[in-house]
């Protein structure tokens, strides 16, 4: 497998100005591509099918007097909300990639969209919710002729719409990550595409849905079972809500820099430990800049010995550090 030249390095000479490993000053941050075209085309496209399906719902639930079919079609303007902020966050990111407004580039504006869209996702799991518990006590008559087949159509849509986006990873960025397994790293959580995720489960939500509802819709023609319809939304705000209390976690975890637990944390500390003579770090601070990739701040003791480049030729060995700052206490 070819081997990926690792990028510039940037370090702090003692009096703590930003110098190059030549000792000359370098104003520029090494900014690298995190880009996912395909991600983002894939993404529109899914977006257009949601809105097709949502007008087609309302429409038939106009036309035909079914509240079940106009509430999916509404529902399913969330989802396509959604997934329209998911496809512009692409856009910005890419629209800004050359920016230097942003230090260390634009990533984080795709995973501001999955933390966005995750909240929609909280939104719907509590209209889906209070939706159901209220039609578990006040049950509404359902039109099962009508209902069955749009709803077929609806997860017919949502099986393509998610084997759109489960194929939206663009591959000519995975390979610089081929050593992040080397070093025991969960490569899916580290490298994962948080703003397609979050893409993706909204129409695995909508999928989820359908199927129950189906389900539902079946046991209440055949078996009249109408309390069906009610359980099963309940059932599907418990999955809706945990897939999307999840997708906040994991999105606000980077965007609030909270990741000082990550396994390349403790790498780096046995990097330092493992440095010629007495205990060197004194302080440490590391974050993601983009899909498997951190920047980091060093920290280490006074060292007549110690040079910046051989710390930085210690920590080389992780690929994922793209951006390191050494310092050294006076």
């Amino acid at each position: 497998m070819q081997r990926v030249a690792a990028p510039p390095w940037v370090v702090h000479d003692r009096t703590g100005s930003r110098m190059s490993p030549t000792g000359r000053h370098d104003a520029h941050v090494h900014v690298f591509d995190t880009s996912n075209p395909i991600a983002e085309r894939r993404t529109r496209q899914v977006m257009w099918l949601t809105l097709v399906m949502m007008v087609v719902e309302i429409a038939a639930g106009t036309v035909l007097g079914s509240m079940a079919l106009l509430a999916d079609g509404w529902h399913m303007s969330s989802h396509a909300l959604a997934l329209g902020v998911s496809a512009g966050a692409y856009y910005l990111a890419r629209r800004h990639a050359h920016d230097p407004r942003f230090a260390f580039g634009t990533w984080k504006i795709e995973v501001l969209g999955g933390y966005t869209s995750a909240v929609f996702l909280v939104g719907v799991a509590a209209y889906m919710g209070i939706e159901s518990v209220s039609r578990l006590f006040n049950p509404a008559p359902i039109r099962f002729d009508e209902a069955i087949p749009v709803a077929i159509l609806g997860l017919a849509v949502n099986v393509l719409s998610a084997w759109l986006l489960s194929t939206g990873h663009d591959s000519g960025h995975q390979h610089h990550d081929h050593d992040h397994h080397a070093h025991g790293h969960d490569g899916h959580a580290h490298h994962q595409d948080l703003n397609l995720r979050s893409a993706y489960l909204h129409v695995v939500a909508d999928a989820a849905t359908s199927v129950l509802a189906i389900i539902a819709l079946v046991g209440g023609k055949y078996l009249g079972a109408n309390w069906l319809d009610p359980v099963m939304g309940i059932v599907g705000t418990v999955l809706v809500g945990r897939w999307a209390i999840g997708l906040l976690r994991d999105t606000g975890r980077v965007l609030l820099d909270a990741e000082m637990d990550s396994p390349v944390v403790q790498e780096v500390r046995e990097v330092i430990a493992a440095l010629p003579g007495p205990p060197q770090l004194r302080d440490l601070h590391v974050w993601r800049v983009g899909r498997g990739k951190y920047a980091c701040i060093v920290h280490l003791a006074e060292s007549q010995a110690m040079h910046a480049a051989e710390v930085r030729s210690a920590l080389a060995v992780h690929e994922e550090l793209v951006h390191v700052t050494v310092e050294f206490e006076r």
